[in-house]
């Protein structure tokens, strides 16, 4: 019999991630967070991914006072976040005790639902996590980050899913980061899924080729369980389908969500004001609401686009644009058909744009590309081109073991390194993910106000309640 439908709304997090560089404010975000409380989401998602560096980093926040901050606004919702599995919210792998102390004050500080996934689906890279996430009692959301090539297919998701329910998944997600997760694959994949595992299905695509609610509509009359969308003033284009038209889509059928469309209606007004105020800044940028058909043709992102044309542009070399669309799932399948996500995204873009600018491939290799060729990454789902993995890293030997069994603990070290700037664990945590950055910001943030700026701050607070008092 069928159930009713959930939704898991990204306006907080993913929504502005992938259309505004994720430049929403906290204080964007309350005035609405009593209308999202009262709408009967399974889940919002609001903090990980790219939320933590670039709270502190652009926003002059700090990314665990905005998740406190939300929790006590929505004490009803599930909170929900993305986690890189080993590589936490950075960009390399942590040694396991500080992903468990990563995982250990996300949950403390209101986080419940824990999305972990890793970019080659190596699952002895969310390991710890997992472990982490069961420890402390969140819910485990696993998931698999959805890619087609030679080797990706039904069988390989459906066999991911086992193992990742196996590992104590409470959920499994259907990751589709570049929307490459056709309606009838997704209908067949999903259909697969529930006939072989007992936990629920939660799918998360984006609009960027314009499939986005098909592949959602096909999925519900498959039986998936979740749905992730976003309210439509940031849903859409690069970002997840709207919110408001599959509820419409589903009213009075056997999948109906169960939310209330004027509810919808009046969250989507205030939000309609916060990307209007991100467009005048600059910040949102109507393309992204375009329908790119290069990403099913070259399994290219619609982020990792951006960034292509932006290295070009830097070369002068505009004109070489669809030499590295080509050349990119050449590349990609050199180093083994990777799923393209962070990071991979950008070591297979970066190679192939060398590859093209230099006029021979691989006479210039990155440092990520060696990496990723090396096994520090993990292990790669296909075979590597060994002719290119030995221009690559010469006669180095290759890592076969769990990447992280390498590392020695790392939280002592952190500790003493943030020294006086680290006021609690969670500034510790902060230091460890972007030293550079929690550096100049924890210095900032715990400096003695002159009394020039106390003042400002009175001021401030004064105003706060006034405008407050007259209810504008």
């Amino acid at each position: 019999m069928a159930q009713k439908l959930y939704i898991t709304d990204t306006i907080l997090r993913d929504a502005h991630q992938s259309q505004a560089a994720t430049r929403m404010k906290l204080e964007d975000m309350l005035p609405a967070c009593e209308m999202l409380d009262e709408m009967g989401y399974w889940s919002l998602e609001c903090w990980g991914g790219a939320t933590f560096d670039a709270c502190m980093r652009f926003l002059n926040e700090d990314p665990w006072e905005r998740l406190r901050a939300l929790k006590k606004a929505m004490p009803k919702t599930k909170l929900q976040m993305l986690l890189r599995g080993q590589n936490l919210l950075g960009y390399k792998h942590y040694a396991d005790d500080v992903v468990d102390a990563f995982v250990g004050k996300s949950i403390e500080n209101g986080i419940e639902v824990i999305r972990v996934f890793d970019a080659l689906n190596d699952v002895r890279n969310i390991e710890q996590a997992v472990k982490s996430i069961k420890k402390y009692g969140g819910h485990c959301e696993a998931a698999m980050s959805y890619t087609t090539s030679p080797v990706h297919n039904e069988e390989y998701f459906v066999t991911l899913a086992q193992t990742l329910k196996e590992m104590g998944a409470d959920t499994i997600c259907i990751k589709d980061m570049a929307n490459l997760l056709l309606p009838v694959d997704a209908y067949n994949l999903v259909k697969k899924l529930k006939e072989k595992i007992d936990i629920p299905i939660h799918l998360h695509t984006h609009n960027t080729t314009g499939t986005g609610d098909m592949t959602n509509l096909m999925a519900a009359w498959a039986g998936v369980d979740i749905v992730d969308c976003a309210l439509s003033p940031l849903g859409n284009g690069t970002s997840q389908p709207a919110t408001e038209a599959f509820v419409a889509a589903l009213q009075g059928t056997e999948r109906d969500t169960g939310l209330d469309l004027k509810k919808l209606s009046d969250a989507a007004s205030y939000f309609r004001g916060v990307a209007d105020k991100l467009t005048k800044d600059g910040i949102l940028d109507p393309k992204v609401l375009k329908i790119d058909v290069n990403t099913l043709l070259y399994q290219v992102p619609g982020g990792m686009l951006s960034n292509l044309i932006s290295q070009l542009k830097q070369q002068n070399a505009e004109d070489k644009y669809y030499d590295v669309l080509a050349e990119i799932p050449r590349v990609r399948e050199d180093f083994g058909f990777p799923p393209l996500v962070t990071p991979t995204s950008q070591i297979v873009g970066t190679q192939a744009v060398l590859n093209v600018l230099m006029g021979e491939r691989y006479k210039m290799v990155s440092k990520e590309s060696k990496g990723l060729l090396r096994g520090e990454y993990g292990a790669v789902p296909g075979k590597v081109n060994e002719e290119v993995r030995k221009k690559a890293i010469g006669d180095d030997e290759v890592i076969t073991c769990r990447p992280a069994d390498l590392l020695e603990p790392e939280m002592d070290k952190y500790r003493e390194e943030a020294g006086d700037i680290a006021k609690c664990e969670e500034d510790v945590l902060s230091y460890a993910l972007f030293p550079q950055v929690a550096e100049k910001f924890l210095k900032e943030k715990y400096a003695p106000k002159t009394e020039e700026k106390a003042v400002e701050a009175d001021e401030n607070a004064v105003r706060e309640l006034y405008v407050e008092d007259l209810g504008l």
